[in-house]
């Protein structure tokens, strides 16, 4: 049977995270973006609510709700404001990573500092992208000494780099492995010989802290290798498809709000005499956004759906849905601008900031470029390849 309408819970909890997002976080954008990050006050009222933690078991203290519902908590909180979601407290892009990788010893270990009492202003780390290519590999280190391991290199666009209570670093094990020589890490926050470099000012989304890291002889314990059981490359496959599904939501919040800006301003703004909206040019770009923006969120609730009640993902679906919402924001905010007229390059609009968050959402996970490569491997019965899919710069940049 197919339904388009949320259970009980799930509407309790898309209304609660709607209210949070209208008084706690658009009604304060402006001073998110000036302050460039959110107050305690705020982050302390978002992780009473477990705004961070949903998505993560139980049994490490979070909520266990489904994917479906995570992405609607994650819409609703990026039609307030996109970059509130990455200024949020909580686990962030480490949260599926270790979840899909680690042990359940290694999950309780790592994955209930972000759900302690004391947590609301604790957040976590993936550390992936380097800046140069090596052709096939990471140019990071990791190297056995007796029964630790020693860190060594630089990594790029981190998001929450600097700040991050618990990091996952993605380094080269074994050089002539490539891709099979890639192993993934736990690093604290505190560690000798960790060290951030200047937090980057990117596009949009200002209150994500982004900075590359360094990592100079960096020890942990053998018991920090996240192994991901008996297919790494599987594992660390659907924690990044994971990662793009949440991103994808915010994508579809983001365009929601820029598309509802927009249709306002087309229906009050007059010129000759009558509402802009309705000249038939105007008109029909309305409709096309309102399309797009509907036909991204059936999209994305239905791959997290699937992957809830098969316990998998189909990762061609995944893919799909996520390039079209990263797609369908960018097209929105742009049309909203343009629509906007004079009115959309000056700040006194939101539709501005909207525009820049929509293309820097396009790059805070894997791009529509990666994910139109998973998602033509599994239209054509072939094996994606990790050169191409895995989002380093043997394809594109992007941050995590």
């Amino acid at each position: 049977m197919i339904s388009f309408e949320l259970d009980d819970e799930q509407q309790l909890v898309q209304d609660n995270v709607r209210s949070f997002a209208a008084n706690r976080l658009w009604a304060h954008m402006r001073e998110t973006e000036a302050a460039r990050g959110l107050p305690e006050e705020i982050l302390a009222e978002a992780h009473t609510l477990g705004l961070g933690t949903l998505g993560l078991p139980e049994v490490v203290g979070g909520q266990g709700l489904s994917l479906v519902t995570r992405c609607l908590v994650e819409e609703a909180l990026a039609w307030g404001d996109p970059g509130a979601c990455w200024a949020l407290g909580g686990p962030g892009t480490l949260g599926p990573v270790v979840m899909e990788l680690g042990t359940e010893a290694q999950q309780r270990e790592v994955l209930s500092r972000f759900t302690a009492s004391d947590a609301a202003a604790r957040r976590g780390a993936v550390a992936w992208t380097e800046a140069h290519a090596t052709g096939g590999g990471f140019m990071t280190t990791a190297r056995a000494e007796g029964a630790q391991w020693v860190l060594d290199g630089v990594k790029a666009f981190v998001v929450n780099g600097g700040i991050a209570d618990r990091m996952v670093v993605f380094a080269q094990v074994d050089a002539d492995a490539g891709w099979d020589g890639v192993g993934a890490f736990v690093v604290p926050g505190d560690a000798a010989g960790l060290e951030a470099g200047p937090r980057r000012r990117p596009v949009g989304l200002d209150a994500a802290v982004i900075a590359d890291v360094l990592l100079d002889g960096v020890r942990v314990p053998d018991a920090a290798r996240l192994r991901g059981g008996e297919n790494f490359a599987s594992a660390v496959g659907r924690a990044f498809l994971r990662h793009a599904l949440v991103v994808a939501a915010r994508a579809v919040g983001c365009a929601g709000r820029a598309f509802s800006l927009t249709r306002d301003y087309c229906a009050e703004r007059r010129a000759f005499g009558k509402p802009i909206g309705h000249f038939q040019a105007v008109a029909f770009t309305v409709a096309d956004r309102l399309m797009d923006v509907e036909s991204a969120r059936w999209m994305v609730w239905r791959a997290a759906s699937d992957w809830d009640r098969r316990g998998e993902p189909r990762p061609g679906e995944v893919a799909g849905a996520c390039a079209h919402a990263l797609e369908v924001a960018l097209r929105c905010g742009d049309d909203g601008v343009q629509l906007h007229g004079g009115a959309g390059f000056i700040r006194d609009y939101a539709i501005e900031k909207l525009f820049r968050d929509a293309r820097q959402i396009a790059v805070m996970g894997p791009t529509v470029e990666t994910l139109d490569g998973i998602g033509a491997a599994a239209e054509l019965g072939r094996p994606p390849d990790p050169q191409t899919l895995w989002p380093t710069s043997d394809a594109q940049p992007v941050c995590l």
